[in-house]
């Protein structure tokens, strides 16, 4: 109880509740401009978030996290335009429903699904991430090294579809993750006598280069979206959140799915909705209405997209192993202020924990209130010229990069990742195995230097301790599980293709 007063206590300060509506509002109107991307505005704000107190800048990166994935909600529904990339599957059964004059009824839907979704979300992170923190107390660095290689493999098999794409581009963040000074042996590694260098690839000017600015550079190529959105006048604004209700057996396998997925590297929303979706429509008496307008199909696309948005933190807060890029850039937020993510952190500042966990539950009440009362001006949005919308993002780009440290380097590494990422958008080429590369790979390079410098060069250390060898033998079959996937998806040479 004395930690829950004094979460409060924390949450009661103008900056955090500024920060937490900030955020809520801020990642609404992210979500329901086309184009835009959590990932690019949470790059964008994070130079900014560094120099606030540590649970303001959280709080303001998630509310910018979750508040994105209800108001995607609003374009994939009145214009077919999803609003994020993982609401995609929302345009399916939302924007039918839009089309017989129900896009009141649609997004009522969409958001009571999400909002219980992100609360169902929240209560299990409150459940999961100190039991999973009291197990990791336990841990060693052999035991770390494990952990990061099986998120390492994670991201591999969410990007199974593009499997030679993600070697690509995790290795390219492994190598990247090598660059500066290295403190075992006291060596310089690839700084070609740049001092800027010597610190390592930065992660801030990488994630705004790799998601803000290359996005940018799309949208300054993008024409804008002439086509009206249809009315969605609110007669009774509460009238429709109780619809979600009708179905619990929806609800309850949607969100368990998302919490579960959302626990997984690289998973997330993507692996959470698709499988939720089609899930949902096989257990169905009506499968036939999906994709024509299914309550069934709305409710699991919306409710599984949320329940990833808080388990995410669950790998992070216990263990410090971010499960996607978004979290590495919370983990930087920790990291400035010297809160390291593990258990220590529930031991020695379990205020804060608290009052992580109260902020996260507020945001949700907070963003559902924007979307009851600001639908209607939150609709004009998705008419703004993107043009305009890239050559902001570029600006707001090379100024938060800029600022951060006041060097130009900065800047400079930003650009670089700015054409990079252009590049790999191009080549359809995933840009957060390369990210999770980054942060992973040192991690594991200095837990495995650890390790090996406890056994004397002794590699049955990882099979001689049982939490390692279990978490071995997970990545060894996840790893078996991919490469097989990449045998099945191989162009078979030599084979007529069938006749139509």
């Amino acid at each position: 109880m004395d930690s829950i007063i004094l979460g409060f206590e924390n949450i009661a300060h103008f900056n955090v509740l500024l920060a937490l509506v900030a955020g809520a509002f801020i990642g609404i109107l992210i979500g329901a401009v086309p184009g835009l991307e959590p990932a690019g505005a949470m790059a964008i704000l994070l130079p900014f978030t560094l120099g606030m107190e540590p649970l303001a800048g959280v709080t303001l990166l998630l509310g910018t996290y979750g508040g994105a994935w209800y108001g995607g909600a609003i374009p994939a529904i009145l214009i077919k335009v999803p609003g994020t990339p993982v609401n995609v599957l929302t345009t399916y059964d939302g924007y039918p429903m839009a089309q017989r004059g129900e896009a009141h009824r649609a997004l009522s839907l969409a958001y009571s699904s999400s909002f219980i979704g992100g609360t169902i979300s929240v209560v299990a992170l409150v459940v999961l991430a100190p039991y999973l923190a009291t197990i990791a107390a336990h841990f060693g660095a052999v035991e770390y090294a494990m952990v990061a290689l099986v998120a390492i493999v994670s991201v591999l098999l969410a990007h199974q579809h593009q499997g030679l794409l993600a070697i690509i581009s995790l290795g390219f963040g492994i190598l990247l993750g090598t660059v500066g000074f290295e403190r075992f042996f006291n060596t310089q590694r690839f700084t070609f006598g740049e001092p800027f260098l010597m610190g390592g690839i930065p992660l801030v000017p990488t994630v705004i280069g790799l998601f803000a600015m290359s996005q940018a550079f799309v949208l300054l190529r993008t024409p804008g979206y002439k086509q009206a959105p249809p009315s969605a006048v609110y007669h009774n604004r509460f009238r429709g959140l109780l619809e979600a209700l009708r179905y619990p057996r929806t609800l309850g396998r949607s969100a368990g799915l998302g919490v579960t997925m959302g626990l997984l590297p690289g998973v997330g929303e993507f692996g959470a909705q698709f499988l939720s979706y089609s899930l949902t429509k096989r257990a169905s008496k009506t499968p036939e209405q999906f994709g024509k307008g299914s309550p069934e199909g709305l409710i699991a696309s919306e409710a599984s997209i949320s329940a990833c948005t808080s388990t995410t933190l669950v790998p992070l807060l216990a263990l410090g192993i971010p499960v996607d890029p978004l979290m590495a850039m919370i983990l930087s937020v920790f990291m400035i202020h010297n809160y390291i993510p593990g258990p220590q952190l529930f031991a020695q500042h379990p205020e804060f924990i608290s009052g992580l966990y109260i902020s996260l539950f507020l945001l949700n009440i907070v963003i559902l209130g924007i979307l009851l009362f600001a639908t209607k001006p939150i609709m004009k949005l998705a008419r703004i010229e993107p043009r305009f919308i890239g050559m902001t993002v570029l600006v707001l780009s090379l100024v938060g990069c800029y600022t951060q440290n006041y060097r130009i380097s900065d800047a400079l590494i930003a650009v670089v990742f700015a054409i990079i990422g252009k590049i790999m958008l191009r080549n359809d080429i995933p840009g957060f195995p390369l990210v999770i590369g980054l942060v992973l790979g040192p991690l594991f390079e200095n837990r495995m230097m650890q390790s090996l410098a406890l056994s004397n060069g002794d590699l049955s250390i990882f099979i001689t301790r049982p939490i390692a060898a279990v978490l071995l033998a997970i990545s060894l079959l996840g790893l078996t599980i991919f490469a097989i996937g990449l045998w099945r998806a191989r162009p078979m040479v030599g084979v007529a293709p069938a006749n139509p």
